[in-house]
C-alpha cells in the first residue's frame, strides 16, 4: 500500500519504520505515526494546523457538539464495505476513529500535513496507519482504496482519482451555504453566498457523483468554551475582528449545522 514520497517505489517494514528498494528510510514515531513529508515537500518549517487550533477542535468535537456529523459519515462508509481506506486530512482524527469503528475488518490509513494534528490522532485508534504526508502527493500506491474520506478538507482530485479502484468512490462531508449562519450574520456586516455544488464541476473524466444528501440541525453554542474553540477551528477565527469575535464568546446562541455528503464514484472501467 506504501509507496515512498521521494521515489514512488512500494515501501515495506524495516525495524522501526519503513524503507524502499533506494534505501529512503522513514522511522516511526514514539506515538505511533509515519512522517512521509520530506523537507523538500515543506511550504514551511510546521505546515498545517496549530496545536492551538487542533486543541480547539479537540474539545469542540469531544463535547459531542458534531456527534449527529460523525455518525452518519461512518454509516455511510460502512454501506461501502472498501477493504482499504483513506482518510485525506484526517485533522485530529475524530471523524476517523468512527469511521475505522464503522468497519473494524478493512485496512485504513490516514493522513494530515499537521504533526500537532496526528500526533493526537494516534491516540484514537492506535491500529489505524497514520501518517503525516501531503494530499497533493498521498504516498499510497494507485487505485489502492476503495474508499476515501474528505471531511471539510481541501482534496486535490486527480490525486484522489489516481488512488481509487475503480468502482471506489470518495465519501466528501462539507458545509452547506446554511452551515453556521447564524455566526457568520453576528460576525460579518455582509454574509457571502456559498456555492455549496461549486465542487461538482470539479470532478474530474472518469468520476461521477452517485449519491447526494444533507443533514441539518439546530446547535445550542451555549458555553463561552464552545464558542471560543468553534471560532478557533473555522477560518472565521482569524476573518473577523476582534470585536466581533469577543461579541460571539460574550452571549449563548443557536447555530444551524447543515452538512452535505457526496458520494463521489470512481468509473468501474
Amino acid at each position: 500500500m506504501l509507496s515512498c514520497p521521494i521515489c514512488q517505489a512500494p515501501l515495506t517494514a524495516v525495524d522501526n519504520g519503513v524503507a524502499c528498494p533506494a534505501n529512503h528510510r522513514f522511522d516511526r514515531a514514539r506515538q505511533g505515526y509515519l512522517n512521509l513529508l520530506p523537507v523538500q515537500h515543506k511550504n514551511s518549517r510546521d505546515p498545517g494546523d496549530n496545536a492551538a487550533m487542533v486543541e480547539a477542535r479537540r474539545r469542540f468535537l469531544d463535547g459531542g457538539h458534531y456527534a449527529p456529523l460523525a455518525a452518519r459519515l461512518a454509516e455511510l462508509a460502512a454501506g461501502y464495505k472498501p477493504q482499504h481506506w483513506l482518510d485525506i486530512g484526517c485533522g485530529e482524527g475524530y471523524y476517523t476513529a468512527q469511521i475505522a469503528e464503522a468497519l473494524p475488518d478493512a485496512d485504513g490509513y490516514a493522513l494530515d500535513i499537521s504533526r500537532e494534528a496526528v500526533k493526537r490522532a494516534c491516540k484514537r485508534a492506535p491500529h489505524l496507519n497514520w501518517l503525516i504526508a501531503s494530499m497533493a502527493r498521498v504516498p499510497l500506491a494507485d487505485a489502492s482504496c476503495g474508499l476515501l474520506a474528505s471531511v471539510f478538507s481541501p482534496l486535490d482530485w486527480q490525486e484522489a482519482k489516481r488512488l481509487l479502484a475503480p468502482g471506489g468512490g470518495l465519501l466528501r462531508m462539507g458545509p452547506t451555504r446554511d452551515h453556521l449562519m447564524e455566526l457568520r450574520q453576528k460576525l460579518y456586516d455582509e454574509v457571502r453566498d456559498y456555492d455549496d455544488q461549486k465542487h461538482l464541476e470539479l470532478i474530474p473524466a472518469g468520476m461521477h457523483l452517485a449519491h447526494s444528501e444533507t443533514l441539518s440541525f439546530p446547535l445550542l453554542l451555549d458555553t463561552p468554551e464552545a464558542r471560543a474553540d468553534l471560532l478557533a477551528m473555522t477560518p472565521h477565527g482569524w476573518r473577523a475582528s476582534a470585536e466581533r469575535r469577543a461579541a460571539v464568546i460574550a452571549e449563548s446562541f443557536e447555530v444551524t449545522v447543515a452538512i452535505r455528503y457526496d458520494w463521489i464514484e470512481r468509473d468501474a472501467s
